[in-house]
């Protein structure tokens, strides 16, 4: 069987997704998401915090949260239900570095959390740092030519 072939087979035999759900799922938890976290600035702001440290502390909470159920195993069972609605950048990017050194601390915390903490964000750390750095360069050029 060639590799086309068996592309055609699994694409006949693989069930097909509801695409409605998913999206409407994704979106009922991902707009949840952005309510807890508003609640949670809010809830800065109201000791008296000033609004950039508030939004620090809510990114850093909204962090901690989602390293803390990844490491008692409930935020797989969230995601398998909302879908990318809890892979918002923030609880997603915290899911994607925690996850593989959660996995992998049995190897040692050099060979095994170190090595491994980010084989998933890794390449987006890469790939966003670096289109980060051809938009400023382009953007650069732009405003010097006009």
């Amino acid at each position: 069987m060639t590799g086309k072939e068996y592309r055609k087979y699994a694409e006949r035999h693989a069930p097909r997704s509801p695409l409605l759900k998913d999206c409407a799922m994704a979106f009922l938890f991902g707009g949840t998401v952005c309510v807890i976290g508003q609640l949670i600035k809010n809830s800065y702001l109201s000791f008296g915090i000033d609004e950039e440290t508030a939004g620090t502390l809510d990114s850093a909470t909204l962090i901690f949260a989602a390293v803390l159920l990844t490491g008692i195993g409930v935020f797989d069972d969230i995601a398998r239900i909302a879908g990318a609605g809890v892979l918002l950048p923030i609880t997603g990017f915290a899911n994607a570095v925690a996850s593989p050194a959660i996995d992998s601390r049995t190897e040692g915390y050099v060979l095994g959390v170190g090595a491994k903490i980010f084989t998933v964000a890794g390449p987006v750390l890469l790939y966003g740092t670096a289109s980060g750095a051809v938009y400023g360069i382009v953007y650069f050029i732009v405003r010097s030519l006009t």
